[in-house]
């Protein structure tokens, strides 16, 4: 995902609706808010545009901002197209899957009790059903264990971050999201995580925690944002290009 995956809840009790427009062949989803600034992003798996605009800004304005950053969102389409995409998963023996970033193999064992996983050799993820539980279940039993291992890790970085950024967080969680690893809401002082973090290498999870907190001093990606990021943590570009780097998932993305 590009930087702009990462973004700011809108404020409460708005629901702008998007409107489908083509610009230089480009198809880009508008939204317009109660905003101050346009604010444009890229989004995986294919490259879609999607911009936010103040309400006062007349359409042609709106096309000329998309136009005059033509080049950067060709370069990252391209990324996206060239990033590895893994399989549809059909949650049997044999196939990959990660945690942290470390790849394993699966192992689907049958047999009757409570549903788990268990990490066995630091290799293989055993994945222990019921007789004749389905794929669909499979996938539900892995993504709760998933869940379960994200969580773990949050409260320590929350407890090492909050007090070095001078923020805290009312609450935090972790879900599905589509097009986003994290997200911020900032009159609610709440942070959502992507579950899908809980594949990536920890020093990934970091920087999205990080980003998040981030957030509550600054709204927007912009210069001020870059640079309480560099201050607080520098290598924070290189974790950036990590998480785009790894494989996506296979995933019905909506937008």
């Amino acid at each position: 995902m590009s930087t702009s995956s990462l973004t700011v809840d809108p404020a409460p009790n708005t629901a702008p609706q998007a409107t489908a427009i083509v610009i230089r062949d480009i198809p880009v989803q508008l939204v317009r808010k109660p905003i101050k600034n346009l604010h444009l992003g890229v989004y995986p798996p294919d490259g879609q545009v999607r911009v936010s605009a103040p309400e006062h800004l007349t359409d042609d304005n709106i096309r000329l901002a998309v136009i005059s950053r033509l080049s950067w969102i060709r370069k990252q389409q391209a990324a996206f197209q060239a990033q590895p995409r893994q399989s549809e998963r059909e949650m049997v023996s044999g196939e990959s899957h990660y945690l942290f970033g470390q790849r394993y193999r699966l192992a689907v064992i049958e047999r009757r009790g409570r549903h788990e996983v268990v990490v066995k050799n630091n290799s293989t993820l055993q994945l222990l059903v019921n007789p004749g539980t389905t794929p669909k279940n499979r996938d539900r039993v892995l993504k709760e264990w998933y869940r379960q291992q994200l969580k773990a890790r949050i409260p320590d970085l929350l407890e090492q971050w909050q007090p070095t950024i001078g923020q805290q967080v009312s609450s935090w969680g972790v879900k599905k999201m589509k097009t986003k690893w994290g997200s911020c809401n900032i009159q609610q002082r709440r942070i959502w995580l992507n579950l899908e973090l809980a594949k990536k290498p920890p020093e990934c999870l970091e920087y999205v925690v990080v980003h998040e907190l981030v957030h509550l001093l600054e709204r927007h990606h912009n210069d001020r944002f870059k640079a309480l990021m560099d201050e607080f943590l520098p290598p924070w570009r290189i974790r950036r290009d990590l998480l785009q780097r790894d494989p996506l998932g296979h995933e019905t993305w909506e937008y």
